[in-house]
């Protein structure tokens, strides 16, 4: 877990981008199609996690939901240990277990999150979410990071140019 001062440089890096908010870009959503697609999931989402909830930049199979609560939000567990996180039955992790998004709608049996990076601070990630439970293939893996690298260089590229 991320030591009080790191997490605030994480949120400083994050607010930097610009991106908080900021209304859907075709290359993000792209990128979540891509992720769906590649790993044969019905939901992919590129997650920014601020200090209370999780916002989706891309979202794919979440229709009509715009954000989380940060304490609910796998991506959360992703970006604290800034590094990719797997979990194959979500049922049978003690982390999850009982996490209102497994025993509720949207019913989360399956999540793979691949942390974004931005100035070195974890800001979010791209994750692939299922229904069942499901382990994801060496390729998939490496498909997931090569997309997270090609967002992080459009969140790089961008951030410059973002008006706040």
């Amino acid at each position: 877990m991320m030591e009080l001062s790191e997490e605030k440089q994480r949120l400083d890096a994050l607010r930097r981008t610009n991106l908080l908010h900021t209304p859907p870009e075709a290359p993000f959503e792209a990128a979540a199609q891509l992720a769906s697609s590649l790993c044969g999931v019905p939901i992919a989402l590129v997650s920014l996690v601020d200090d209370s909830q999780q916002w989706f930049k891309a979202n794919l199979g979440f229709e009509g939901i715009s954000c989380t609560d940060r304490d609910v939000a796998f991506c959360t567990h992703a970006i604290a240990r800034d590094e990719f996180l797997e979990v194959r039955d979500t049922h049978e992790d003690p982390r999850f277990a009982n996490n209102p998004l497994v025993v509720g709608d949207p019913f989360i049996r399956f999540y793979a999150g691949m942390p974004l990076r931005f100035d070195r601070y974890p800001i979010g990630t791209l994750c692939v979410i299922d229904r069942v439970p499901r382990r994801l293939s060496k390729d998939q893996r490496i498909h997931l990071r090569l997309i997270a690298v090609m967002l992080e260089g459009i969140i790089e590229a961008g951030a410059a140019s973002r008006t706040p």
